[in-house]
This record gives structure tokens, sequence and C-alpha cells, in this order.
């Protein structure tokens, strides 16, 4: 039975708990349109990475964005969904979920060069393993490298809330829309100081908050995509470049050209801190 798998194209067919093997990696190319897998889940743990574009994966309570030099950790039998954009090149890890001792719960973590080229290694030559014991000991040595991995502080928490969730959902979609806290209480019928405090207790960020978190986390995955600054910040509905760069550095210190620079040079971990908006 081959394990390597190679998907040009939708990977939602795809069910990585048709083997007993401890790992199995499979790399998907993508056409020059938008893919998302809806809401699905599997029994082993999934590793995603971007070789190229980007991918979104989301949670019940959070959204998480595949970054280079991370990956998105998705325990085992967690309900999910991936959305890749157009001509994305993804490779996806599925691990079983006894075989490693990391986090059980959705997060980013900060993939290093080795654990990289390992699972790209198994996705594109797991079938030319001379034997399962030297393919289980390959597997050992990766599972226990990724186990290593730290934490990235880049997600955005969400909520199932029936009022707030359409909110969520109409502002991942258009980052760059500018309507205000009040604007956005009108459209679910509350009042101002109601929607604070339930946007407060379901996210534990303020609206403000919660949006700047937003916006930083978009255009980080823009950026180390290559979409130039002026081009991020008119998605993100800034009247100004200017103005942008004054957000982005008042985040992280440093203008966001040079923040990608630096993350490249010594592959650090992303952390988007939160700030008063």
């Amino acid at each position: 039975m081959s394990y390597t798998k190679t998907l040009h194209g939708s990977y939602s067919q795809f069910d990585p708990d048709v083997t007993a093997r401890p790992a199995v990696a499979l790399r998907v190319d993508l056409s020059a349109v938008e893919d998302e897998q809806p809401v699905h889940q599997h029994r082993k743990a999934q590793l995603v990475i971007s070789l190229r574009g980007s991918v979104t994966c989301c949670v019940a309570d959070a959204l998480l964005m595949v970054l280079p030099e991370s990956g998105v950790w998705i325990p085992g039998s967690v309900p999910h969904s991936n959305k890749a954009s157009p001509d994305a090149q993804i490779i996806f890890l599925f691990v079983d979920p006894q075989a490693l001792a990391l986090p059980s719960h959705s997060c980013i973590l900060s993939i290093s060069p080795l654990v990289r080229e390992m699972v790209v290694h198994l996705a594109d030559h797991g079938d030319d393993f001379p034997d399962d014991q030297t393919y289980a000991q390959f597997c050992a040595v990766l599972i226990h490298q990724l186990s290593r991995s730290p934490i990235e502080q880049l997600s955005l928490p969400l909520t199932i809330h029936p009022k707030l969730r359409p909110v969520c959902n109409a502002l991942i979609d258009h980052p760059g829309d500018r309507r205000s806290r009040a604007d956005w209480a009108k459209e679910v019928a509350m009042s101002e100081r109601t929607f604070d405090r339930l946007v407060t207790k379901e996210t534990g960020l303020s609206f403000g908050r919660w949006r700047q978190q937003l916006q930083l986390i978009v255009a980080l995955r823009d950026l180390s995509a290559g979409v130039s600054v002026q081009r991020v910040a008119l998605t993100l509905g800034y009247e100004s470049t200017t103005a942008f760069i004054i957000m982005f550095k008042k985040a992280f210190g440093v203008p966001p050209g040079q923040y990608i620079v630096n993350r490249r040079a010594h592959n650090r971990p992303l952390l988007v801190p939160l700030v008063a908006a």
C-alpha cells in the first residue's frame, strides 16, 4: 500500500486514518483557485506547513494562519476546516495521537528547518524506505524534534455565539472593513455596551483589540508571502501606508519589512502583542 501522496487539486477525500503507521505526510499542489476543506475531523493529529501561498485553519474557538517557519498544530479528533490561497503548495503531516507529547489544544508551532525538511522528505519519499523498521526510526526522530517546537502566540480567539460569529466571519473575510463597534452593535441589534461586554466575555479581548489582532495576523501572513507594505495597508483599510507602518511599529518595535527580514534571518517565533486599541 502506498503511503506517499501528492495530490493536485482538492485534498478533501484523503483519509489519514487508513494506515496504522505512526506518521504519514501528504503534499498538495493546488491550482490557481482557492481550495477549502470543510469542517471535518480524523483520529490522527495534524501539522499543516505551507511551502507556497497561505493556509488558514479554523477550529471552534480560534483562527490560525500558517506562515513561513511555522505550522498549525491540530490535535486528533478536533473538528477543523482548512482554506488555502490560489496556487498554494501545502504539506500535511498526520501523527498518531499517542506518538508524542504536544499541546492538547490547537496552536501555532515554530518549525525548525530540520523538521520542515524531514516532513517534506516523508511526503515525497515515504514509500522509498527499505522496511517498516527504518520508516519507524525516521518517524521517531521527526516526532521527537517536532515535540520540541515552541508555541507561537499567533492565533485569533473566536466564538460560536450566534450573535458574534457572523461579525467575526465578516471581518475575517474583509479585514479592511472599518465600521466602528457602534456600527457592528447596531448590525446585531445590541446596545454598544452590551456588545462590548459580550465580545470580551466570549474572546477575552475588547472589540478593538480583537480587530487589531486580526489585522496583525493578516498583515504578517501577506507580508511573509511577499505582498508589498502598500498593498497590505490598502487591504486592511488604512488611509495611508504611513498609518499602517506606525501601527505595526507600535506593536512590534520595528517597521514591517525589517520585522520579516529579522524573522527569516533568525527563525524567530511570531509573537503578536496585544496593544490598546
